[in-house]
């Protein structure tokens, strides 16, 4: 083996240590996962147990460095979360999980200060997210809850920016971070935003953007006699985890052409496009572009999908006593539409998806049977006796969702759509899904852990000094077509199904 890349691959829930070889082949790979930990500000909050991640990763490097000859180093990281640090190159104050709700209050505070969430929409390419999924408000509200310590930071970097200062002592930001419904980047006239200036965090934040595949710095002497790695180690300048998804697609199917139906926790459909730009309609809709590797507007789409099928389908477990999901039944699913009787509704997490007035909820024969009620185990929905239905129906949610979604980020005929996460094994959601698609192409795609990979990706093309095309041929992916079924039902059904959503 010439040489090896590591990979630091931080989900919202998992932390993975990876690498691979020359040929971008997964050769080891370790999971954990790190209980939030409890902060006080003039709140309880939980944040995120950076110290205790930090000594996890450097133990395996560690044992990478005694296996492998590791020469990069590339992170991937989660959205919506930026780190305040102080001189020390340390968190000047706690990492608040971006999933904590601060309160109807305070989001009109933050608009009232820092714009008209249509305003800001246009120029961020950010839309109005709940909780503080817009990083813009995890800043405003660490600096109301830790006034004192935020007077401490010097710097407020993206969270894969963050990793690189800890492994590299160096500072720096690249475009699918700030891009990526910040609030904190102009995506119109290409600079940090309004919002970034009036918080007062410009000279705070590196204001060029650098490619993901950059060298960031090579680790530092603490780091190397740590792990054992060698002081020449690179570390690139780090990838969103949704936009190092695209990366495989890039290499393989260009820059266009496609929509990338991402499934896990959060469902992100992201279109690659050639310019960036809101219809008057799409403004304070949940809809907004990413800005890829290549700097170039990617439309995207997100709904909390994983989250609505594990907690809907954990219910119905529950009630009867059973762990195993029923296979496709083509004539129970052509029943359910065709009789147009029962709908589930989204959003679990209201304002996070394509239906922010929609309450999560059973319509069953007109009669409505809401989650709050569900979950306490009273009122239940007669459909909820019927395992096999009940999960059917949930599984047409999830298909609706994406429909929307995917007509938010721009889907035109002939576009085609590559699903790949969690629901690549959910045989219903596939066949319903290419079915609602006459016009388009489906695939599944054999890519297992495509952010890892595309991680990986960028630090190969930082060793050789290939472009991203030029990787294509190292690395072999499977595009299955889906069959489509004719399904009149379908389409009737959504029309009900949204009416009732929207």
């Amino acid at each position: 083996m010439e040489y090896a890349i590591a990979v630091i691959d931080i989900g919202m829930t998992n932390k993975k240590a990876a690498v691979y070889d020359e040929t971008l082949c997964q050769l080891d790979a370790v999971y954990k996962t790190f209980a939030p930990i409890t902060v006080q500000g003039r709140d309880s909050l939980e944040a995120h147990d950076l110290e205790g991640i930090e000594t996890w990763f450097i133990e395996q490097l560690a044992a990478f460095a005694k296996k492998y000859p590791v020469k990069a180093l590339a992170v991937s990281t989660h959205g919506a979360t930026f780190v305040c640090v102080g001189k020390d190159g340390k968190p000047a104050l706690p990492c608040v999980l971006y999933t904590h709700e601060p309160g109807e209050d305070f989001h009109k505070r933050f608009y009232e200060q820092f714009g008209k969430p249509e305003e800001l929409q246009a120029k961020t390419g950010t839309p109005a997210f709940k909780a503080m999924i817009n990083p813009a408000k995890g800043i405003f509200f660490a600096r109301e809850q830790f006034p004192d310590l935020f007077g401490d930071t010097v710097g407020v970097l993206p969270y894969p920016q963050y990793w690189g200062l800890r492994f590299t002592g160096k500072t720096g930001v690249e475009s699918t971070y700030m891009g990526n419904h910040t609030y904190l980047w102009d995506q119109v006239d290409g600079r940090l935003s309004s919002v970034a200036r009036d918080l007062g965090i410009a000279s705070m934040v590196p204001n060029t953007l650098r490619k993901s595949w950059d060298v960031l710095g090579t680790i530092t002497e603490e780091l190397a006699q740590k792990t054992g790695l060698s002081k020449d180690t690179i570390v690139t300048m780090g990838i969103h985890d949704s936009n190092s998804a695209l990366l495989p697609h890039f290499a393989k199917k260009g820059e266009t052409g496609f929509i990338l139906n991402s499934t896990g926790t959060w469902c992100v459909i992201m279109n690659p496009v050639e310019q960036y730009g809101f219809a008057p309609d799409e403004l304070g809709k949940v809809v907004f572009f990413n800005i890829s590797a290549f700097g170039k507007p990617v439309k995207t789409a997100i709904f909390l999908g994983g989250l609505e099928f594990e907690t809907w389908s954990k219910i119905l477990m529950d009630i009867h006593k059973r762990d195993d999901f029923p296979p496709w039944d083509e004539g129970l699913y052509r029943s359910v539409l065709n009789e147009q009787k029962l709908f589930l509704l989204p959003e679990l997490t209201q304002g996070s998806g394509q239906f922010p007035r929609s309450k999560a909820r059973i319509v069953e024969d007109g009669a409505e049977y809401f989650f709050a009620d569900i979950e306490q185990g009273k009122n239940l929905p007669p459909v909820f006796k019927n395992y096999e239905k009940a999960l059917a129906v949930l599984r047409i949610s999830l298909v609706m969702q994406t429909l929307t979604a995917l007509e938010k980020a721009g889907i035109k005929q002939g576009t085609e759509v590559f699903t790949e996460g969690g629901f690549r094994k959910n045989a219903s959601y596939n066949t319903l899904l290419a079915s609602a698609l006459p016009h388009n192409r489906v695939f599944l795609t054999d890519i297992t852990e495509a952010t890892a990979l595309g991680a990986a990706m960028t630090a190969k093309m930082a060793l050789t000094g290939k472009s991203l095309a030029d990787l294509a041929g190292d690395f072999d992916v499977e595009y299955r077509e889906l069959e489509k079924l004719e399904m009149p039902g379908l389409f009737p059904y959504r029309k009900a199904w949204t009416d009732l959503a929207s």
